[in-house]
């Protein structure tokens, strides 16, 4: 007879029922009381967090109430969270602070509630009860839809908050009242609270956060040496190196032949380039062309297509014709560096599903001299430099002629080429870059002679160069 098995049974444990009133003991901040919103969250990840929290001396309450002073959420919809809220008819909801994850997060690394910054705030989008919508212009979250000129109306916003540039410039009118900022910017959560605090303070918070920091300053001076990326930039910074002189007297590091030019020219090439400056290297540029290929086509791409006054280190030039001959036709005078880069452009390696960030056609990076006598009313130099030259740099690209329009609208910059290729591949399920724009659903690459037909095949309204400053 077989001998039956009996399986003996485990009683699971109930898990201990949380008190409604929070443990007292170990508090270190009694002006505190978070409420830590399980909707998004789940219980056990509430739960743990909660005492994580209580370990680190926080009020957690585990009841909605109007004590509680720091409402914490997961939850991304900041819609379903406010009429959540709102339903449950709470007095002091309007001064309490309804905030982000990353508010909670912070506080535990720091040990202690951080400061609220516009970036954690969790802004509530209902219009008030009893209220009339009024039909408004809002901003397009894409730059390729909107036109952005040189001119600014709201420089209070750009100058010491200068990544917002892109959404201010473009709006033909002062933004002087809060009731501008939630009309315009309703759907834009992190841009409303940093434009109120500008409003209200004449600065922002964060961004004056972000541009002292020591790593954000040191990687922004390492970087504007020609030739010095940003994993050059950051290997040096991780080796303690915070200044020019501790590079050059580090005996370790050895500058390649760009970072030697970069920093032995870093006065002049880190200096604004004026359009007459520009156009001056163009007329040189163009009479050595012209000397080898009289049918070859320069054209000025950059900042100076979009009517810029002045441009930063690395405006381009971009033309069709052999580099190569080009530069042994420069007199020596006037080549102080030079590179060039050959084309590994292969029709066939398309379409990349992989951003780069240089393109494969033929180029060459130089750093020209020019004279003060060859530019009209004279040269942007430096304050007490009495030489009669500066030394500008200059990017030549060649690509082949089908693949112009594309060429020159990557060539001609800005944040707005950059959205118009997220564009095509969101909107559109296109891939854009400097080489081709291919459609995933034909399974085809869609020609192109002019940046207007680019356009068409987006189902975009053509924006000309000079509305591209986003």
């Amino acid at each position: 007879m077989s001998q039956a098995r009996i399986v003996p049974r485990v009683r699971k444990r109930s898990r201990p029922v949380e008190a409604s009133v929070p443990r007292r003991e170990g508090v270190m901040f009694e002006d505190v009381r978070l409420y830590l919103v399980e909707r998004k969250m789940g219980s056990s990840r509430r739960s743990f967090l909660t005492q994580l929290a209580r370990s680190k001396g926080f009020i957690v309450d585990n009841i909605l109430s109007d004590v509680v002073t720091h409402v914490v959420s997961e939850d991304c919809q900041a819609s379903s969270l406010w009429t959540w809220l709102k339903e449950c008819a709470l007095k002091n909801l309007p001064n309490m602070h309804v905030l982000d994850i990353s508010w909670f997060t912070d506080s535990m690394r720091e040990g202690r509630p951080v400061a609220v910054e516009t970036r954690h705030l969790i802004q509530d989008t209902l219009p008030t009860e009893g209220s009339t919508p009024t039909p408004v212009a809002t901003v397009s979250q894409y730059a390729c839809q909107r036109r952005t000129t040189t001119e600014n109306k709201n420089q209070i916003f750009t100058v010491r908050n200068c990544y917002l540039t892109s959404l201010w410039t473009q709006l033909n009118f002062c933004m002087g009242k809060h009731a501008d900022v939630g009309t315009v910017f309703l759907n834009k959560t992190h841009y409303f609270y940093v434009l109120q605090e500008i409003l209200q303070h004449g600065r922002s918070s964060e961004v004056e956060k972000i541009l002292s920091d020591e790593r954000y300053q040191t990687l922004k001076l390492f970087t504007s040496v020609f030739g010095v990326g940003p994993k050059t930039a950051e290997k040096w910074y991780r080796r303690g190196l915070r200044s020019f002189s501790d590079i050059l007297a580090e005996p370790s590091i050895h500058l390649n032949r760009m970072q030697q030019s970069g920093f032995l020219h870093y006065g002049d090439i880190s200096r604004a380039v004026t359009k007459v400056e520009a156009r001056a290297l163009g007329n040189i540029i163009d009479e050595a062309v012209h000397a080898i290929t009289p049918d070859a086509m320069l054209t000025l791409t950059g900042g100076f297509r979009r009517y810029k006054t002045y441009l930063n280190i690395s405006d381009q030039f971009l033309h069709l014709f052999l580099l190569q001959y080009f530069i042994f036709s420069l007199y020596q005078g006037i080549l102080l560096y030079s590179e060039y880069q050959a084309s590994t452009f292969d029709m066939h390696k398309l379409p990349t599903y992989r951003f780069e960030a240089m393109d494969h056609f033929a180029k060459c990076f130089l750093i020209l001299r020019l004279e003060r006598s060859q530019v009209e009313g004279g040269l942007n130099s430096g304050e007490g430099d009495s030489r009669d030259w500066r030394a500008v740099r200059v990017d030549l690209v060649s690509p082949p002629m089908d693949r112009y329009a594309f060429a020159l609208l990557g060539w001609t910059g800005s944040r707005f080429e950059r959205d118009l290729r997220r564009f095509a591949r969101m909107e559109r399920r296109m891939l854009l870059d400097n080489h081709a724009l291919y459609d995933k659903a034909k399974k085809e690459f869609l020609a192109a002679m002019t940046e207007k037909d680019i356009f068409t095949h987006l189902g975009l309204e053509y924006i000309e160069p000079w509305q591209r400053n986003a």
